[in-house]
């Protein structure tokens, strides 16, 4: 992949970024657009969470309960699968469903308008495509993930407490009170924060993805791919420099 493309894509991208922000804060607001769109994702994206937040709960709720039974802190079984499962799980399930359920579906219809000249047509009639098309779809994304994100800390700790309690016999008096412990209020607003900008990002680029998008429906297809493979490394970047930063500037709960 020459650099000259890279850094050629990266620029577009960031410009089609500022314009999609500055394009936020123009009228007429699109509710109607806005409101169909979080309709969609909303529907998309529920149930493939709930489904993916159970077991990933549950691996991590076995994973650090085999850890934790083998340095003897079988009371610490709670509070550090209930913080994985928010800190880190419940942001990655979000980008994943995020960037391959919701993004893959924007970039689709976004890209089958492109090859219908709808997009061209609406530019000569002096209608901005970013503010008609691209802020309703990134502002109803970032409202999903944000629910989405609770959504998944919620079941994943519930999936993790019925493994640890029901299935490994555990006791749920030293379940909660190890929660209770080590988990605080910032851990989840920092969950939610990497919720809003991955719901941000990935929008973002399927819209950009979308609107590229040329040569027919193989040209369709190509767009999605690529765009779900562009959200899923970018997110994950986020997430590690985001994760870094917070365990830096956050302290963290001592026992």
């Amino acid at each position: 992949m020459p650099a000259k493309w890279v850094f050629r894509e990266a620029g577009n991208f960031a410009a089609m970024s500022l314009d999609t922000v500055r394009a936020a804060f123009r009228r007429p607001v699109q509710w109607r657009e806005f409101i169909h769109q979080l309709w969609f994702v909303a529907s998309v994206s529920i149930l493939p969470t709930c489904l993916v937040a159970i077991p990933f709960g549950a691996i991590i709720a076995l994973q650090t309960g085999a850890l934790i039974r083998q340095l003897g802190a079988v009371s610490l079984n709670g509070g550090a699968s209930v913080v994985a499962v928010v800190r880190e799980a419940s942001p990655i399930v979000t980008a994943l469903i995020i960037a391959g359920a919701a993004g893959s579906a924007i970039c689709a219809d976004l890209g089958a308008r492109k090859i219908r000249d709808e997009i061209d047509a609406m530019e000569a009639l002096g209608i901005s495509p970013i503010h008609r098309l691209v802020v309703p779809r990134v502002g109803a994304v970032m409202v999903v993930a944000l629910l989405l994100n609770g959504l998944v800390s919620v079941v994943g700790v519930a999936g993790g407490y019925f493994f640890s309690v029901v299935v490994e016999h555990g006791t749920p008096g030293p379940y909660f009170a190890s929660f209770t412990e080590l988990a605080q209020i910032p851990d989840l607003l920092q969950a939610e924060g990497k919720a809003l900008v991955f719901g941000f990002v990935a929008a973002l680029v399927a819209s950009y993805q979308g609107l590229r998008a040329k040569g027919g429906p193989k040209g369709v297809g190509d767009a999605v791919n690529q765009s779900v493979v562009f959200t899923f490394m970018l997110l994950f970047a986020i997430n590690f420099v985001a994760t870094a930063i917070y365990q830096q500037v956050i302290p963290q709960k001592a026992l």
